[in-house]
Order: structure tokens, then sequence, then C-alpha cells
């Protein structure tokens, strides 16, 4: 409670205040907005906020990642097209309710749903972090060797897409994390790999531009390929009592609420996890569950409140992994921690010991800011589904332009260059139906999985067996086994596409 404490005075100042707000606002605006999910938005605010004071960047950017999760709901019920990922499931029951003239209680009851697993996924971090951090310090190069190959192979069986498929994404992720100048052999002498003679190489690729070429770019050359279709929105309530759900709608929401807050949180905390994989095994639980299955697609209220209680439980359940032991659970949090870094804060248990302030302030941030989606989310719905009504031929170059100035102010022309070829790339793969977010996972684990395996190998003077030397080692090396042999198995219909 001490810490926490110490988390809100570091919060409540105005300027962190304010950037909280920003942050929570972008992303429910964010969320709105079909195809322009987290992924590339951090990726472009992440190089302008450099010279921002670290703890109000890393709140506003963190305000970007979970605020995302409540503005795909507007769009998923009032138009059945998901803002992002994670409210696929949402347009199911969600659109027939608003359909059925529950428009408002459907909002409604996904806010509160959203605000309850929010609030109770950081109190669960506010308690599982301490132990989950000095838990961290008994891991060597070759336990995080393992713990990458378990998380690897997680994410590959989580994917749930052709299993080729999600090889080359994976693979192809660690080489292009493999590019640039030798990591164990930069302090005596320069050991370019994979530049072919290219001296703005040297220094790998830039993250900024590979991300922002694969989903900022790449989007831009999906939405033209679009047909144009008109949209039929289905006008939110004007008055507060058009939100109000029901007594019964209030009765068949609670175990949903419950069930997907505890489901969602556990899947976030899994490497290859997150709020999609959450949502969509929600919506098997509760129909499994429900008394009226029938219902399902119709305008269950249980196929609502269950998947949007999951997502964002999810949200807050990757950060977990990700603050705790520096280890991104998916392509998003995998960005957050190159944003940590690129501000001189290194995720773990040494950001808890020796910048408790910054750590705490972020979870601060986050009790404050689930307060603030909740007040956005409701009374400014009307306004902010306005953003839909700009005409694509305005809306693209706006995005596009953006996208120039976040890639340009991070590495100058030469990453503007790459943003745009992995631009071209990032379209051609999504019509080839290509996971774009195992690319960006593998991409940020690759170099610590490497650095991890020839430390390990250093320590031990070659001798591989320093691998299955620990009781932990084995257990991580056993669970990569058992998810790769999981993910050899047919009919796999869970899908991770972090990057829709």
């Amino acid at each position: 409670m001490e810490n926490l404490l110490l988390g809100f005075s570091v919060v409540v100042t105005p300027a962190n205040l304010l950037y909280c707000l920003i942050g929570t606002f972008l992303g429910t605006a964010i969320g709105i907005l079909p195809g322009v999910g987290p992924l590339a938005t951090i990726a472009i605010l992440m190089p302008l906020t450099v010279h921002m004071d670290v703890t109000s960047a890393l709140i506003m950017l963190c305000g970007i990642y979970y605020g995302v999760a409540y503005g795909g709901t507007a769009t998923s019920v009032l138009l059945r097209i998901p803002g992002e990922a994670s409210s696929v499931v949402t347009c199911l029951d969600g659109y027939m309710m608003a359909r059925n003239g529950r428009a408002g209680a459907a909002l409604t009851i996904a806010a509160i749903g959203s605000f309850i697993a929010g609030t109770i996924g950081t109190i669960a971090i506010s308690y599982a972090s301490p132990p989950l951090a000095k838990l961290v310090f008994a891991f060597g190069p070759a336990q995080y060797t393992a713990l990458m190959l378990a998380a690897l192979a997680a994410v590959t069986y989580f994917s749930g897409g052709p299993l080729l498929k999600v090889l080359l994404m994976v693979g192809f992720g660690l080489t292009l994390g493999c590019v640039g100048a030798d990591p164990m052999t930069l302090t005596l002498t320069l050991t370019p790999r994979l530049t072919f003679g290219s001296l703005d190489m040297v220094g790998g690729i830039d993250l900024t531009a590979l991300a922002i070429g694969l989903f900022g770019f790449s989007e831009i050359l999906w939405m033209a390929r679009q047909p144009l279709a008109k949209l039929k929105l289905i006008p939110p309530p004007k008055t507060l009592l058009g939100f109000l759900p029901n007594r019964e709608e209030v009765r068949r929401s609670v175990m949903p609420v419950a069930r997907g807050t505890v489901l969602g949180f556990m899947v976030g905390v899994l490497p290859g996890g997150g709020a999609m994989l959450a949502s969509f095994l929600s919506y098997a639980v509760e129909r499994k569950f429900c008394r009226y299955p029938e219902q399902f697609g119709k305008g269950a209220v249980e196929g609502l409140a269950g998947p949007e209680t999951a997502n964002n439980a999810g949200t807050s359940g990757a950060l977990l992994p990700l603050l705790c032991m520096g280890l991104p659970a998916n392509a998003v949090s995998a960005l957050l921690l190159t944003a940590f870094m690129i501000h001189g804060v290194a995720p773990g248990p040494a950001m808890v010991e020796r910048q408790p302030e910054i750590f705490w302030g972020l979870i601060a941030s986050m009790y404050i800011g689930n307060v603030m989606l909740l007040v956005l989310n409701l009374p400014l719905i009307g306004l902010l589904v306005k953003i839909l009504e700009v005409p694509r031929a305005y809306l693209s170059p706006l995005i596009l332009l953006l996208c120039v100035i976040g890639v340009y102010s991070s590495g100058g022309a030469s990453a503007v260059t790459v943003a745009v070829a992995f631009g071209f790339l990032g379209y051609f793969l999504r019509r080839l139906d290509f996971d774009l977010g195992l690319l960006i996972l593998a991409y940020v684990l690759g170099p610590i999985l490497e650095r991890s395996v020839r430390q390990a190998l250093t320590i031990s003077g070659g001798e591989a067996k320093i691998f299955v030397a620990d009781p932990l080692s084995i257990g991580l090396l056993v669970a990569a086994a058992v998810f790769l042999a999981a993910g050899l198995m047919p009919n796999r219909k869970l899908s991770l596409r972090e990057d829709a």
C-alpha cells in the first residue's frame, strides 16, 4: 500500500494526469477507427515522446494500449465493424442488441464490464508484481534462454494459423533481429551481419520503421483496395436513461463479467495470449455455460459481457510479465518494451527496486485511466463515432502523414525507406493471410534469445549441458516442447491477430 501511495503521488501531478487523459482519449479514438490499431499508433507516437518526462511518456503510451479495448466496442456495437482485433467477437451479439433497440444497454454493459476487468486486473498486478519480480532474480542466461524458447513456442501454438505460415513468420522475425552488428563483439570489433554492405543497416532495422511499415503503411494500402461501402450507423441514445440496462440484462451479465475477468487476466499473462485470444475463449465459455445458447448471435447479453470483459482483463494481464520480467506477451507489449528502453528504463525487477516511482506510477495511472475511460466512453460516445464520418480520401493521407513523421523523427530518411519497403511487404503478407504480429514479437525476442544463448555458452565454456543443469530450465524447455507438439495437432481454431 505504501508503494501504491507513492505511485498515486507521482500520477496526481497536473502534467501526468493530462498525459493519462491524452493517452486514454487517443486509445478510445484509435479503437473506433477500423484498422488503425495500437501497434501503429504507439509506433508513430513513440519517437515523439523522446524529449518528454519518462514517467509521463510511459503513462501516455500505456493509456493508449489499454484504452483501445474500450474504443473498439463502439463501432462493433453500432456498425458491426471491429475497431480493433479484440472487438471482433463483440460484433456478433453487441450489434444484434443494437438492432433490437438495446444499443445504449450494450454500450453500458461493455463499459462497466471493461472498467471492472481493468480495475481488478490492475489490483492483481499490484499484488503479484513484487513476488514475481523477486522470482526473476533466479533467472540466469540459461534460464532466460529456456524462457524465450517457451515464449516463442507458446506464441506459435496460440497463433492458431497454419503451422508452416506461423513458423515462417517467427523465423523471418528472428532473422530480422540478427541484422546489424554482432552484439557480442561490438566492443572489440564491428562485425556486421546481413547488412549486404549497407552502412545504414549496421545499427540494425529500426523497430519504429518496421512496425509503422507493417501496420501503418500496409493499412493504408489495404484501405485503398477495399470497396467503398455505405456505413449504416445505429445512433446511440441521446439521454442518460437510454444507456441504462434493465434488471434482466444486469442479472445475466454478472457471472459473464466475473468469468471474463479471471479468464482474460490468466490468458493475458501467457506469452502469445492477449485481448483477442481472451475474448474468443470467453465467448466459447459463455456459450457453454449460458442457459439460452440459442440466443447467441441474436443479441445474447452473455455474448457481449463476457468477451468485452475478457479483452480488457487480457490487456491488463499482458502488462504483468512486461513490467516484472521484461518479457512481452504479445506484439503490442513488445513495442512497449522498446518504448521503455528508448527512455532508458529496463522493465523487470531492477525497475521495481531502483525506479519504484516509475513502476508504481504506471500502476497507479491504470487505476485513474480506467475511471477516465468509463467517463469518456458513455457521455462522449456520440461525438467520438463522428470520426467514422470522415471521408476515406481525407483520413488515409492524414494517417500516412503521421506515419512518415513518426518514422522520420526516429531514424531519418533511411528509416522512411525501410518503412515503405516493409509497408509493401506487409500488404502482400496480409493478403496471403500471414500474421504480422508474430513477426514483430519474434523480432523483439530474437536478440534477447541470442544474447542469452551466447552468454550461457560463454559461462559454461561451450558446454550445452548448462541449459539442463537446473529444474527451472528443464521445466521451461519441457513446456516449450509441449507447446510445439500441441502446435502440430490438427484443427487449431484459435487465432491471435494483434495486427488487425
